[in-house]
């Protein structure tokens, strides 16, 4: 291997790979290679990463062949150690030489902050890739996310499925190396139908050309999902339809599928009498297929199936999968049927035998308290109480029905298909499915009153509940999702406009659980811990850390508030008085933090020096009066910009005035001026803090 740089590829054959786990998998193997090679000081131009139901593989473009020669410096025994009396070594010295393999005259002396030490640099050449990289391998595969590792035949290795094959590539020359019990090689295997057999691979870049041409195996796991997606696509428009494409199932069916081949099978219109989210789930999470709907948004009585073979006969490969989803379809229609045969009132009883949470009680107790809270949120909205009543009442009804028993994730989509089959309210069917809003980021939120009611109870009877027994999220572990019913509520008040207060919210909440102690402390670590969902939030939408903290430190107590703020603060950050202002209200906040004790709220006119003071004064006082009623109808952007004419005065004060004179009441008098501005400021936000 005489050129410096040369490209590299390894690949890990398996069984097929957990499909849920495959992305994962690949990025951890690249990401343990790059990590290896960042410590061997390796450098390259690129970087792929491949990853296929059979197979794990990272190509690198122009990796260094050979790391570079570096001197190292060993240090020794410090200098007054390493010579006795005479100035010959001593045994600490004579030491350290034998273990380096140095003469006296090698050494060095290096001064550090703790004295004079002897030392030797020694030269050490660099070692090639072709050694370095097997290790890198292994220490990568070793350290794979793998919860449970599989061995198999009578072999010690262990690996997430087993491995049939290892393929290492430097340039043209196979890396020699022994991984997961096989010798590496130059070859790679096609698919498992199509192209069993070996097939070589003459160089790195070859690899994906000649896995597709020869292997019937897109590599590629982007590539791979494209084709899918533009298979599904047709195949859809063909039929007259448009494909449904969810994203988490486009990555598993990727995952699943070496050589992908789209085929469009039906089923019976009958079933088409059955709610389509019921057909859907029944045909994405039993098999995998992709839904298409017609010029009105209705279901088709068709499918596409994902097929991992090119077959002679797709009308087979059709037939076959006809014949597997029939029995999941009528399932799904005897669950429809079975459950239409009672009223959802007829399920409320069953919940009593549901555990929400041991201290918390049952999915039952959990309705009665969420009942309370979604009249009372309601009447704050201005909604009818009885309807609120309600669809509190039947929100968990559905839980205990034969549908969402079979298919968990209908929860609240069927509650509203039943309560609508029995003639209830609109508003109450609709918020039998709206109260899990936003089930996810970026989700849709629930459009009516009764909705919001019943979505924002649900939420603060799970938070005030779990959080009261001391059950805080940490880390990464949150098993009631609390942090995701945290940033739903708030997006709910923030997004729909509602004017609810927060702390009132919880306090009622709290209220509900009688094994919970209320405290004032209890309530506002609560609304730390809401509120605090609100950091990501914003800066979602560009506000930085710093504005947001400037209006938290305000503590609103209703979230709507607290956007508004927000609002303000940003557009006041990009006007050319904030620098200024800022600065101003961090030196103020910083002289009134060294005072002991309270400053005082009154100013003294008479204890004026400067006309400085006098013209601050005034400005103050004129401000205040204009800005109250904006401040008291919430318009923060319009009261921070009359705030922001204050700006020149202000530092006209700190130019000519001495705030700390001599003279006691001079200086309070002067802090008290300064505290006035800076409460002024602090009715919209703490600007100190941009």
């Amino acid at each position: 291997m005489s050129q410096m740089k040369q490209a590299f590829l390894v690949e890990i054959g398996t069984e097929e790979l957990p499909p849920k786990a495959l992305k994962g998998l690949s990025q951890a193997f690249a990401d343990g290679i790059l990590s290896g090679l960042r410590e061997a000081e390796l450098e390259f131009d690129g970087l792929k990463v491949y990853a296929a139901p059979r197979r794990l593989a990272v190509m690198l473009e122009s990796l260094q062949c050979q790391q570079a020669d570096k001197v190292v410096e060993k240090k020794g025994p410090a200098k007054k150690a390493a010579f006795d009396a005479e100035g010959n070594p001593t045994k600490a010295l004579l030491g350290f030489m034998r273990g380096s393999g140095a003469e006296l005259s090698d050494l060095v002396e290096v001064e550090t902050d703790k004295g004079a030490w002897m030392a030797f640099n020694q030269e050490v050449k660099g070692q090639a890739a072709e050694e370095l990289l097997p290790e890198i391998v292994r220490q990568s595969l070793a350290k794979l996310p793998i919860p449970k590792r599989m061995r198999w035949g009578s072999s010690d290795v262990e690996f997430v499925r087993p491995v049939h094959w290892v393929l290492m590539l430097l340039g043209n020359d196979v890396v020699p190396a022994e991984i997961l019990g096989h010798q590496t090689s130059n070859t790679t295997r096609g698919h498992r139908f199509h192209a069993p057999q070996a097939i070589e691979i003459a160089k790195p870049s070859d690899y994906i050309n000649t896995l597709c041409t020869q292997g019937y195996v897109q590599a590629d796991f982007a590539t791979r999902a494209d084709m899918i997606r533009l298979q599904v696509e047709a195949a859809a428009k063909a039929e007259g339809g448009v494909a449904q494409i969810d994203e988490d199932l486009l990555e598993e069916v990727t995952a699943l599928n070496e050589w992908p081949q789209a085929i469009v099978g039906d089923f019976d219109d009958l079933f088409l009498s059955v709610p389509q989210e019921a057909l859907v789930s029944a045909m994405k999470g039993h098999q995998k297929y992709f839904h298409m709907l017609d010029a009105d948004g209705k279901l088709m009585a068709k499918f596409i199936t994902i097929s991992n073979i090119e077959s002679s006969n797709p009308a087979s490969v059709k037939s076959g999968n006809e014949r597997v989803i029939r029995p999941r379809l009528s399932d799904a229609k005897f669950f429809w049927d079975q459950d239409l045969k009672n009223p959802l009132d007829d399920f409320l009883p069953r919940l009593k035998t549901v555990v929400f949470q041991q201290q918390l009680g049952t999915l039952l107790d959990k309705v009665d308290r969420m009942e309370n809270l979604s009249v009372k949120i309601g009447r704050l909205l201005g909604e009818d109480a009885a309807l609120c009543e309600r669809a509190a009442h039947l929100s968990k009804c559905d839980l205990m029905s034969e549908m969402v028993g079979e298919f968990p994730e209908l929860q609240g989509v069927m509650g509203r298909y039943y309560a609508e089959a029995q003639n209830e309210n609109p508003a109450v069917s609709e918020a039998l499915d709206a109260q899990y809003q936003p089930r996810f980021a970026g989700d849709e939120l629930p459009a009516s009153g009764v909705a919001q009611a019943l979505a924002i109870a649900d939420k603060l009877d799970t938070i005030t509940g779990i959080y009261g027994i001391g059950q805080v999220p940490t880390g990464d572990k949150d098993p009631f999702a609390l942090r995701r019913a945290a940033l739903g509520m708030l997006r709910i008040m923030i997004e729909k406009s509602l004017d609810l207060d927060l702390v009132e919210l919880i306090e009622a909440g709290l209220q509900q659980h009688d094994g919970v102690k209320m405290t004032d402390e209890l309530v506002m670590d609560i609304y730390d811990f809401i509120v605090s969902r609100l950091k990501a939030y914003f800066a979602d939408q560009g506000i930085s850390a710093e504005q947001f903290e400037a209006v938290r430190f305000c503590q609103p107590r209703q979230p709507l508030d607290f956007a508004k703020r927000i609002e303000a603060v940003q557009r006041f950050s990009s006007m050319e008085e904030a620098e200024s202002l800022s600065a101003a209200n961090k030196r103020i906040s910083n002289l009134l933090k060294k005072v002991e004790g309270d400053v005082s709220a009154d100013v003294n006119v008479g204890l004026f020096v400067e006309a400085a003071e006098e013209n601050l004064y005034q400005e103050l006082q004129a401000l205040q009066d204009k800005v109250a009623g904006l401040i008291e109808n919430r318009d923060y952007i319009a009261a921070i910009g009359e705030m922001s004419s204050i700006r020149n005065t202000v530092d006209r004060f700190f130019d000519e005035v001495m705030v700390m004179a001599e003279d006691e009441a001079v200086r309070n008098n002067r802090l008290a001026l300064l505290q006035q501005i800076y409460q002024l400021f602090l009715q919209v936000a703490d600007i100190s803090r941009l």
